[in-house]
């Protein structure tokens, strides 16, 4: 283990976060809403922090290897999410505990859009701009914009890459060279994000409403300005506008790259992926618009139709925007939505949950063991498009649900002990480790009523799922701390 090189990398991500307080900070001074002094502390101490870590080492030139990267990322996001924490602990308004300021730290850095905060309209403007610009900067991960820069301190960051970026395949890069890999990211995701508030603020809502609807939306966040959410609007082109660009962030982001470069949508349309999940959300919609017309609870087929696109689009991204109270819909409708979090986005996206790339690719292995069954003699590849699948990509994936499901039973089991009821336990772990955020049950509209015990655990299980369960559980093995 190369500590020196970590002790150094981890100085400069936090030193560059802590400039993050900086905007809230302004924006508390020009408004005078009382929030400066937190943020003052937190930007000071962070900083003060990143400089101590990384003055003793700055000298210091090292490879970074695939193990050392793996220890920076969890050290980062967990140490982010306590620095991210103090303005919302020393803030007179919300007044939070420490417990509560970690769970909403790490739910906006983790994009998941879970809230111990009620009575969210009334929060100072500054506090409600800093949650929004935690989930922009958690969207695409610190880390990959960290890789753009740390090469020119004489530091590798493949390495980091490898262990941030979400999805199975992890080695394709859109560009020859990992910093300019990273730089294109992130010129997509600027891009994304301004056109998305253009297009919020030409349709009605204020500048600000705009900016921090656009951050949460095309990081697939969730986290509003409004405790009613999207629904505060109720605007029907508000809501077509925030599912296009929800729907846009879940997709594999190298599929935009590729169809800017070649000014193509060929790119899509050949994507198994893509055309999966797009299969799946159109199914769910038609599902669900037939039990809300059959059961008239809206008054016309397309108000239906607009709620259920817009709700499967919102829990398939993972973004939990809600344009109603879904939760009080009857029948299975609810769950399904829930559910539909767990298959999550494309691979390579600001998406949660497993990945329609592994979910599409259980469902071939699945075929084929029947297949075998039948012709046990006999050889089937697994392909995505008209590319084999290696068995070694087949395994991961394997062991990656394997340990999803049985992560998910323990903390499942562990909330039910806490005394929440069954349905409140399963979509509070699902919308956490799924980076979802509305659960339902008790924690339909906040967290704030459960045990500290339960939000510990949930913020456990956001981690778990930002970081696909792999990067944080690796470092619990004995293994991996061998020389």
């Amino acid at each position: 283990m190369r500590i020196v090189i970590i002790q150094k990398i981890l100085g400069i991500l936090l030193a560059l976060f802590s400039l993050s307080m900086a905007p809230p900070a302004l924006l508390s001074f020009f408004a005078e809403d009382g929030a400066l002094q937190p943020f003052m502390i937190a930007l000071l101490s962070t900083l003060t922090l990143g400089l101590l870590l990384w003055l003793p080492v700055r000298k210091k030139k090292q490879e970074l290897r695939l193990r050392d990267g793996f220890l920076v990322v969890v050290l980062f996001w967990t140490v982010l999410g306590l620095s991210g924490a103090i303005p919302f602990t020393l803030a007179e308004h919300p007044h939070m505990s420490f417990t509560d300021a970690v769970f909403e730290s790490l739910s906006g850095l983790t994009t998941t859009g879970a809230t111990v905060i009620v009575g969210i309209d009334n929060l100072p403007i500054s506090i409600l701009y800093y949650r929004q610009q935690m989930q922009w900067l958690g969207g695409m991960g610190i880390i990959v914009l960290a890789v753009a820069i740390l090469p020119m301190l004489g530091i590798g960051g493949m390495q980091l890459y490898r262990a941030e970026t979400p999805g199975p395949m992890k080695d394709n890069k859109l560009t020859p060279r990992i910093t300019e890999t990273a730089k294109t990211l992130w010129f997509l995701y600027l891009g994304l994000t301004l056109v998305c508030c253009l297009a919020y603020w030409f349709y009605g809502m204020t500048f600000f409403d705009a900016l921090c609807h656009s951050f949460a939306t095309v990081a697939t966040g969730g986290f509003s300005t409004h405790d009613a959410s999207i629904a505060y609007f109720d605007h029907t082109h508000i809501e077509a506008i925030a599912s296009f660009f929800m729907l846009v962030s879940s997709v594999n982001y190298s599929l935009h790259f590729m169809a800017w470069r070649w000014r193509s949508v060929k790119s899509y349309l050949y994507d198994s992926e893509f055309v999966t999940y797009i299969a799946i959300l159109v199914t769910v919609t038609l599902i669900t618009t037939f039990y809300l017309v059959t059961l008239d609870v809206y008054h016309s087929v397309e108000v239906s139709l607009r709620h259920s696109f817009f709700n499967a689009v919102s829990m398939a991204s993972t973004t939990g925007f809600t344009s109603t109270n879904f939760q009080s819909w009857p029948s299975f409708t609810p769950l399904l939505l829930i559910l539909l979090s767990f298959a999550g986005g494309c691979a390579g996206s600001t998406a949660g949950g497993i990945k329609i790339i592994r979910v599409l690719l259980l469902f071939k292995q699945g075929m084929r063991e029947i297949k075998r069954l039948i012709h046990p003699n006999a050889i089937f590849p697994i392909k995505l498009g008209n590319k084999p699948v290696s068995d070694r990509v087949i395994d991961a994936v394997w062991g990656f649900f394997a340990t999803y499901i049985a992560t998910f039973t323990i903390m499942l089991l562990i909330l039910m002990a806490t005394g929440l009821d069954q349905v409140t336990a399963f979509s509070a772990v699902a919308a956490c480790i799924n980076n979802l955020g509305p659960g339902l049950g008790d924690v339909s509209a906040h967290y704030g009523d459960i045990s500290d015990v339960a939000k510990w655990v949930l913020s456990f299980a956001m981690l778990l799922g930002r970081l696909e369960i792999f990067t944080l559980l690796v470092l619990l093995s004995p293994a991996f701390w061998k020389s």
